[in-house]
């Protein structure tokens, strides 16, 4: 299906980097932790920037993002809501490219039943629509004011394929919407089945669309609420000598990002004309025993958890061709982690309540 729409190589980083003055675009979900560090990103390339948030007088929020670096000239903040397609129409007037980097995820029904307690028939309609019908909603929306550059935030969920492959990739690589949902992964498949109709969506609407696919963010943040959040909130439990969050190491494997890296690569997407299709937005995937290992280099006092006992399984293995075609440099887990905890320590928020 999209065997067609692999990219070439982007443009220089030279190129990249020149004035965007003349060109604005849109952040949805400006305050989330991922669109608040694309709006930096943009806002430091020179763009005006529209970002959109459910409330704009929330506290916490619209303080930080109007103090980021050109904001004061160069950025606006709209109020904007996924179920009110409608809501987006001033935000996305005159703009070149739409990032929708957060879809409030859906855990509990209308009437209060969690996710968990929800056959397929009922999971499908009340967790998994919601936020696919929001997206359609912001696409639309986009549409409508003539946008035709759209990336969406995703995550690596949905490429899962079963059976497991020794190496997946974004092309050939799916999860199967229904076996997620008869494990009761709903948040799980709601990124794959919003990922289809993303991309059926922009194919009918003439939209170049791209989706980035990351996992667990690390690095600095926005807003000081972020913090609360793993795993910034862990990491800082271990700076202040706490134990580590598992009692026992995990035999699993698990991938991450870095929040400048991934910013990064939604920009990368917007600016090479020729980029779209999926892009995997993570570094190679480490066991947690590995993870731990480096952990304990940086906090050598730590309490280790208990270790394994069985073979250890093997980390998922990426095909980064596509991503590695945006051009972006790409941090290692080491230098990220490392990179998260001296900019926690360095107590960025400390006059603000967390």
């Amino acid at each position: 299906m999209f065997k067609g729409i692999l990219s070439t190589c982007p443009k220089s980083i030279d190129e990249r980097n020149m004035n965007h003055s003349n060109k604005t675009v849109c952040v949805v979900g400006a305050s989330g932790l991922l669109g608040s560090n694309v709006l930096k990103e943009a806002l430091a390339r020179g763009y005006k920037v529209n970002g959109t948030l459910r409330d704009v007088n929330a506290p916490g929020k619209a303080t930080f993002l109007n103090a980021l670096p050109n904001a004061e000239a160069n950025l606006r903040l709209f109020e904007a809501e996924m179920a009110d397609k409608a809501s987006f129409d001033d935000a996305f007037s005159n703009v070149d490219c739409v990032f929708i980097a957060c879809l409030i995820p859906v855990y509990k029904g209308p009437t209060g039943k969690p996710a968990r307690e929800m056959d397929d028939e009922q999971g499908y309609a009340e967790i998994i629509m919601p936020t696919v019908n929001g997206c359609l909603n912001i696409m639309n929306a986009a549409a409508k004011q003539r946008v035709k550059n759209v990336v969406i935030c995703s995550s690596t969920s949905s490429t899962n394929p079963i059976p497991p492959v020794p190496i997946k990739n974004e092309i050939d690589h799916w999860s199967d919407e229904n076996e997620q949902c008869r494990a009761k992964k709903y948040t799980s498949a709601t990124k794959t089945v919003m990922e289809k109709a993303a991309i059926q969506f922009a194919a009918e609407n003439g939209q170049r669309l791209s989706i980035i696919l990351p996992t667990g963010m690390y690095g600095p943040v926005i807003l000081p609420g972020h913090m609360k959040g793993n795993p910034h909130s862990w990491l800082k439990k271990l700076i202040d000598g706490e134990e580590p969050p598992h009692q026992k190491i995990p035999n699993d494997s698990t991938s991450m990002s870095h929040l400048h890296d991934l910013a990064s690569l939604f920009l990368a997407a917007y600016e090479n004309p020729k980029a779209s299709g999926r892009y995997y937005g993570v570094y190679e995937s480490w066991h947690w025993q590995d993870i731990y290992a480096e952990l304990q280099k940086i906090f050598p006092r730590m309490k280790m958890p208990e270790p394994i006992t069985e073979p250890a399984v093997e980390p998922t293995g990426f095909d980064f061709s596509r991503r590695d075609s945006l051009g972006v440099q790409m941090r290692d887990i080491p230098t990220m982690i490392r990179e998260t905890v001296e900019w926690i320590k360095s107590e960025p928020f400390k006059s603000d309540s967390i």
